[in-house]
């Protein structure tokens, strides 16, 4: 039974089928034409020159009246791509700089450490330096007395050697006054030969204080040389550094 029944809808599919092959047989004729092309040509040109008219109009209309074109909003977006492209070079670049000046940052506080440190120590050699010249000078300063004291020995030496001169004419005159008798004059010779005892031993202890004063004299110039070559070692030092 469902077998004999008919579709509509078959029905309507075969009529829409006719009706398109008649449509593009009839299209098909009317466009296969000289005629029909030409008038197609001419129509889709001066189509072409109308929309350029027309948007030329609004173009001048759109910029008496400060209006914003597709032109317009198109060049916009592309600047903006454009500076957004720029922003994110100048974003790039300002990391670097940043990157760099954290680096010169660095490299300069570690000079200036290492700046820092060389004057304190300069300060230090010339602290150094300065108690070394004051010593120097106190050193220069004995040394002048030793000197002084020298030429006081010398003075000294020569006295004694005009002693043992009036010594050796004692003797003389003992040898002399051997043969006199006389008391008073024994006496005499006597009280003047105790003078001349004491007097020896007088010379006695400046020889002693003589010997003293060398022996100083000889441990001067030796921290003299000491000091003088501390100068020398430490001046190479500083020019070393």
């Amino acid at each position: 039974m469902t077998k004999d029944k008919n579709d509509p809808f078959e029905g309507f599919k075969l009529i829409g089928e006719m009706w398109e092959k008649q449509l593009n047989g009839l299209l098909y004729m009317m466009t296969d034409n000289n005629e029909f092309v030409q008038l197609l040509k001419v129509g889709t040109e001066s189509h072409a020159r109308y929309i350029e008219l027309l948007r030329k109009n609004q173009e001048l209309m759109a910029g008496v009246m400060n209006i914003p074109t597709k032109k317009d909003v198109a060049n916009v977006a592309k600047l903006s791509v454009q500076t957004e492209e720029k922003i994110d070079i100048l974003e790039e670049q300002i990391w670097n700089l940043q990157d760099s000046i954290g680096l010169l940052n660095k490299e300069n506080l570690e000079m200036f450490q290492e700046v820092v440190s060389v004057v304190k120590q300069m300060k230090r050699e010339l602290q150094k330096m300065a108690l070394e010249i004051t010593e120097t000078k106190k050193i220069q300063a004995e040394l002048k007395e030793l000197r002084q004291g020298l030429v006081d020995i010398k003075i000294i030496q020569i006295n004694l050697q005009e002693l043992r001169k009036e010594m050796e004419e004692i003797k003389g005159i003992k040898t002399e006054l051997k043969g006199v008798n006389d008391a008073a004059d024994t006496t005499a010779i006597q009280k003047d030969l105790q003078e001349l005892m004491q007097e020896v031993t007088k010379l006695t202890d400046i020889k002693a204080e003589i010997a003293t004063l060398k022996k100083l004299f000889q441990k001067g110039k030796v921290k003299d040389k000491e000091k003088e070559k501390e100068l020398v070692l430490t001046g190479a030092g500083t020019t070393k550094s």
